[in-house]
């Protein structure tokens, strides 16, 4: 097990084991959260954060989930923030309870989301941790799993920058400022189409 969560009536001890040597103290509690990572992101950068929805392909529902009759979906979502892709997480969700389905199919709650509104603290098992360098950016990707009675979820979760939890609120803005830069540029320049020639001038 990647992940060991210990605690005695005067300590607790968390470990993760096969983290990159230059894991940062905030990336091991990116690495770490259990459910609550969108909270997590929210508390980190002061900033509400979004989920948009990519894709949700569902099994059949033919009849109330159960565990004879599970229903599971696989869906990918992007946590956003102030416009920016702060994770893209990738799922497979099992359902064997017809209050989780409720919840997570038809009332629509995000998987961190419905282990609150059922009031349960998920079985937490870290089974990957790694990185990349993608298209010149660092990215973070941890695989994990979250299991309560009637809900299972195993999830890939990538950070495609691991500079935001170096720079923070820069990292944040600097596409903001591109854009702006970009706009600029296309309004100062003159397209060739608005040029009248008279003459030998080019106005």
């Amino acid at each position: 097990m990647l992940a060991v969560d210990s605690y005695s009536t005067a300590s607790t001890n968390v470990e993760l084991a096969c983290v990159p040597d230059d894991t940062t103290g905030l990336e091991r509690i990116m690495l770490a959260a259990q459910g609550d990572l969108q909270r997590l992101l929210s508390s980190y950068f002061a900033r509400p954060i979004f989920i948009e929805l990519i894709y949700a392909h569902c099994s059949p529902r033919l009849s109330p989930a159960s565990p004879n009759n599970p229903i599971s979906q696989s869906r990918q979502v992007h946590l956003v923030c102030a416009s920016r892709t702060v994770c893209i997480a990738t799922s497979t969700v099992t359902i064997t309870s017809p209050d989780c389905e409720r919840l997570f199919l038809d009332e629509k709650f995000p998987i961190g989301q419905t282990f609150r509104q059922l009031r349960r603290h998920p079985k937490f098992s870290l089974l990957n941790v790694e990185t990349r360098a993608t298209d010149g950016k660092r990215e973070l990707r941890r695989t994990y799993k979250l299991e309560t009675e009637g809900f299972v979820a195993e999830i890939l979760e990538v950070f495609p920058d691991r500079d935001m939890f170096v720079r923070g609120e820069a990292w944040l803005a600097e596409r903001k400022d591109d854009l702006e830069i970009t706009c600029a540029s296309s309004t100062d320049t003159k397209p060739e189409w608005l040029s009248v020639r008279k003459g030998n001038t080019v106005h």
